[in-house]
């Protein structure tokens, strides 16, 4: 069975879909969808009609790129009141046989069993250990022995409201949603490889109108908080500054300002027509301080809200979203920060880093069905024999490309 897994991360300004298989341990794109938001407020759904318009627009999207539409979907919710607590469990099994996923899942189960708050949705179960016999510590007991499995594990929920509008929006459009996830674990498992794995950590994801602060304690996030400010708000500084259309404002930000004045030219700018049909020329210099003293805000911020969620010693500060990917932004962040890692998404067809939240639920969602020992995919078998003799790729058949996959799909 090919591991086909798809996920959709739900944000203000756009809406990522992406679906991946792992083959070989190696996460392959086959769609990477980008779909403006509509009806959607700080990843909140407040317009469900807009809202399913916008979700559609994207199933229908990574239909036409694969030729199947994704009908199984990990869905990112709002981290927002998420709740952290240490859950403990443990079972009896008989010795003669061999531990299973179903064990594992049964153990860590037993340790949220009557312990989830009403209003609250468990979000993930985050194994720290695994002991067997209360003697032997191993990271994953699958296939081992003993009369009695117990786990240490982080539990995070989330409360239901922050999950059910959300459902019930794919489930007009006929998507199922196989589980759930909060941002930060995608963030963390699209660049755990970059980061200590033994050391504690902050994960910084600077959205559209707002920045999630998470706290990595090995490998596990044991903590968040949500700011109410995001990229967004650089958009309105500059739009209310030289009085611009938000579009004009947002390629300003995008293409020509850099996150550091210092390093900006005072001699390169663009003519754009304000709001009063006037010629506008602005320049790099000027643009870039009005983004520069926006970033230096959101990224104090954020470090305050760190100092407040932890008192121990931070190894490392990773830095993500789509704003990461403005000129000298990792530069800006290492005058505030020490140890800092912005990250940069490599996978070859999303190499954006707006899809990272997307891309590591993904990895994220292998490494749960690996603990279980599972096999899955969003597709049938019927459905993975049709996707692997589909030939209607977005690939003109005469460009070199289209030759080399016509050839390779029609022998």
């Amino acid at each position: 069975m090919r591991k086909i897994i798809a996920s959709l991360d739900i944000g203000d300004a756009t809406i990522k879909l992406v679906v991946g298989e792992i083959f070989r341990q190696k996460l392959n794109i086959l769609a990477c969808v980008d779909i403006p938001s509509r009806g959607i407020k700080k990843g909140f759904i407040v317009n469900p009609e807009s809202a399913i318009q916008s979700l559609e627009e994207a199933f229908k999207k990574a239909e036409e790129t694969i030729g199947i539409r994704p009908s199984k979907v990990l869905i990112n919710v709002p981290s927002n009141s998420a709740v952290f607590y240490i859950a403990e469990g443990a079972i009896s099994l008989n010795p003669e046989d061999a531990i299973t996923g179903n064990d594992i899942m049964n153990c860590l189960q037993s340790g949220i069993y009557k312990k989830i708050p009403d209003g609250q949705e468990i979000v993930s179960i985050l194994p720290s250990k695994f002991r067997l016999n209360d003697a032997d510590v191993v990271a994953s007991p699958l296939g081992m022995h003993a009369e009695k499995l117990a786990c240490k594990a982080v539990a995070i929920t989330v409360p239901r409201k922050n999950v059910i509008t959300i459902i019930k929006c794919l489930e007009k459009i006929n998507v199922k949603v196989i589980d759930i996830a909060i941002g930060a674990l995608g963030d963390y498992y699209e660049f755990k490889d970059k980061v200590p794995s033994d050391k504690m950590g902050a994960i910084i994801n600077i959205g559209a109108s707002k920045t999630e602060v998470s706290i990595v304690n090995k490998g596990l996030i044991t903590n968040n908080e949500v700011i109410d400010i995001g990229a967004s708000n650089i958009d309105k500084d500059l739009s209310y500054v030289y009085k611009i259309r938000p579009g004009d404002a947002i390629y300003i930000k995008e293409r020509m300002a850099v996150a550091d004045k210092n390093v900006a030219l005072p001699n390169e700018a663009i003519v754009v027509e304000n709001l009063n049909e006037e010629k506008v020329k602005i320049n790099q210099y000027d643009a870039s301080e009005i983004v520069m003293s926006r970033l230096e805000e959101i990224l104090n911020l954020a470090k305050k809200q760190i100092n407040l969620l932890t008192k121990r010693e931070i190894s490392y500060i990773m830095i993500v979203g789509g704003v990461t990917e403005i000129g000298e932004f990792k530069f800006l962040a290492e005058q505030i920060f020490k140890n800092v890692y912005v990250g940069d998404v490599m996978e070859i067809g999303a190499r954006s880093n707006k899809f990272a939240t997307a891309i590591g639920l993904i990895k994220y969602y292998d490494s749960r069905l690996k603990l279980r020992n599972k096999d899955f995919s969003i597709y049938s078998l019927a459905e993975q024999e049709e996707l692997s003799g589909y030939k209607k790729v977005n690939i003109n058949d005469n460009s070199l490309l289209g030759k080399l996959f016509g050839y390779f799909f029609d022998n």
